[in-house]
C-alpha cells in the first residue's frame, strides 16, 4: 500500500479531530487504513458536537425504505430496519435523528430508541456523538410543555468523496469493520402548540456498519459535513 493508502487517509481525516485520528491510526490493522480515515471522522471527541435546535426521535413522515413503527418502551422511535444497504439504512436513521414527538415520547425513552439503532461492537461504536444529538432534560421538559415535534424527509443520500477515493485506491481496506460513511440531507419540519411551526434544510454525515450477512446498525455521527 504504502504512499497510496496514506494519502486518503490524511484527506478523509480532516474531517477528524487529531485526538480520535491518532486512536483510530494506532488501533486499526494498516489495511484498514484508508477507510479508518473515514471511520475515524465518527470516533472523534464528540465534546464540541453541535446540539440541534430539535432534538432526535421519530414520528416522521419519510419516504425512506424499511422504516418501522416504534417498538414498545421507545415512544415515538421506530425500531431500526432490517437493511443491507448502508445508504438505505443512513436515510433512515437520519430520519430518526431529524424526527421526536414530545407529545408521547419522554427523553428516556428517545434515548433508548436511538441507542437500539447501534452496532453492538463496543470497539467501534460511538453513542456519545448520537446521545449529544437529544437535548438535556430541561430543554425536552420545554418542548414536551409546547407539545412539540418534529418530522423529516431525505432528499439525498451518497458516500462522501473522500470515502469513495479510499475505497477506490484500497477496495479490501473495508472488510476489516465495513463501516461506511455516508452524507445525507433532507428537511426537518417542526411544529407546536397553537399552531406554531418551521422547517429547515438538514445534513449530516453518518458511520454505519453493514457486515456481510447481517443488517446494518448506526457506528456515529460526525461532528462536521464530509462532502
Amino acid at each position: 500500500m504504502g504512499r497510496r493508502s496514506l494519502s486518503p487517509l490524511h484527506r478523509a481525516a480532516s474531517y477528524w479531530p487529531a485526538k480520535r485520528r491518532i486512536t483510530v491510526l494506532v488501533t486499526v490493522t494498516a489495511l484498514l487504513l484508508a477507510v479508518a480515515a473515514t471511520a475515524a471522522l465518527f470516533t472523534r471527541d464528540q465534546g464540541k458536537a453541535r446540539a440541534p435546535a430539535a432534538p432526535a426521535s421519530p414520528n416522521a413522515s419519510t419516504s425512506t425504505p424499511g422504516a418501522l413503527k416504534p417498538g414498545a418502551g421507545t415512544g415515538s422511535v421506530p425500531s431500526p430496519p432490517r437493511l443491507a444497504d448502508p445508504l438505505a439504512y443512513a436515510r433512515a436513521a437520519a430520519v430518526m435523528l431529524w424526527s421526536y414527538d414530545t407529545r408521547t415520547t419522554s427523553r428516556d425513552q428517545q434515548l433508548a430508541g436511538m441507542h437500539a439503532w447501534m452496532t453492538a461492537e463496543t470497539k467501534y461504536t460511538d453513542w456519545t456523538s448520537l446521545s449529544a444529538q437529544t437535548p438535556d432534560p430541561v430543554l425536552w421538559s420545554r418542548m414536551a410543555d409546547n407539545a412539540q415535534y418534529a418530522t423529516a424527509t431525505v432528499t439525498d443520500a451518497r458516500f462522501p468523496s473522500a470515502f469513495k477515493q479510499a475505497l477506490a485506491e484500497n477496495p479490501t481496506a473495508i472488510t476489516e469493520a465495513y463501516i461506511y460513511a455516508v452524507t445525507v440531507t433532507g428537511k426537518q419540519s417542526i411544529a407546536w402548540k397553537d399552531g406554531g411551526g418551521g422547517a429547515e434544510d438538514r445534513a449530516v454525515t453518518l458511520a454505519v456498519q453493514c457486515r456481510p450477512g447481517a443488517d446494518c446498525a448506526l457506528v456515529s455521527l460526525a461532528p462536521s459535513l464530509a462532502p
